[in-house]
């Protein structure tokens, strides 16, 4: 089983980013990595939920992991989502990803229809047979309808193969569960960003978010606080994040505000999210990425 060290600390939710044609814009994504890499992230979460994962065809998906690991390279962690609708098409982009070398590759369950545990188990332990690659739960509950059980959890932690969970349910006492469940040799990924201090201190060991991409260098600071025990001023960087968060959370859509932030702060053209997401102007989102500005400079 590969380090787990290498899935501890603060990993960006991609984007996606599409050219004029509405095509995957692979040397921009390739841009966005690099930037990401230079700045202290410890790797990246791709095709998952910020990165329209559910928006992209198949081999729009192969087409986005692979260009992400070409810009990885072997010393910045790549985390691939593969879940799918269907078992047999999370599968094989499971296989593409071990192809391409991906350090692990994650799920949420089955979506739109709502499955029972027993459904969803054999959902997740099918991918996890299909590959030796490391696999990370994902627990989205206000998008698939699904919840994980600590109980559940603590059996499917017994798979040597599964080797953390990315919880994006909104209780953070949930970490604190879940730890009790999978033991001291597990991964929590904290996955609601205003949360990322109460997750971290109830359990989590990491991060994934899809704001951490507007600002980076604030969560890597955030968590070096923690680690550091300075609580105080982790819990003021937080409320900072939060401002900004709330500013991303009331434009039309989050991720059309979010690539525009990303787009004047670091100069990659993300364009805008794919349809029915709406788009958002680089006018409307210029005050937030004012603002992330300000904060950073004050670190």
């Amino acid at each position: 089983m590969k380090d787990l060290n290498k899935f501890r600390g603060v990993f960006c939710a991609l984007n996606a980013i599409y050219d004029e044609n509405d095509n995957i814009d692979e040397n921009k994504i390739k841009e966005l990595v690099n930037v990401y890499k230079s700045l202290g992230v410890k790797g990246v979460y791709a095709c998952g939920s910020t990165g329209e994962g559910f928006l992209l065809s198949m081999e729009e998906r192969k087409q986005v992991a692979k260009a992400v690991k070409e810009a990885a390279g072997d010393d910045f962690t790549v985390i691939v989502h593969i879940g799918c609708a269907s078992t047999k098409e999370s599968i094989e982009l499971a296989k593409h990803a071990e192809s391409i070398g991906a350090d692990a590759i994650s799920a949420v369950p089955c979506v739109y229809y709502h499955l029972p545990a027993e459904s969803v188990k054999l959902h997740w332990e099918s991918i996890v047979d299909a590959t030796d690659v490391p696999f990370i739960i994902y627990n989205i509950p206000q998008l698939t309808g699904f919840d994980l059980s600590p109980a559940m959890l603590a059996e499917l932690a017994k798979n040597k193969k599964i080797i953390g969970v990315k919880n994006s349910a909104e209780p953070v006492y949930l970490m604190e569960r879940y730890r009790q469940a999978a033991g001291e040799d597990f991964i929590i990924f904290n996955g609601s960003d205003e949360q990322f201090v109460g997750g971290r201190l109830m359990g989590a060991d990491a991060g994934i978010g899809g704001t951490y991409g507007c600002m980076p260098e604030l969560f890597v600071a955030l968590d070096k606080l923690i680690n550091e025990n300075k609580i105080e001023e982790a819990k003021a960087l937080q409320f900072k994040i939060n401002e900004c968060i709330f500013d991303l959370l009331s434009c039309k859509s989050l991720y059309g505000a979010a690539k525009q932030v990303i787009s004047m702060r670091f100069g990659i053209d993300c364009g805008q999210p794919r349809s029915p997401f709406l788009p958002v102007t680089q006018e409307e989102a210029k005050p937030i990425a004012d603002k992330i500005n300000k904060y950073v400079s004050e670190l």
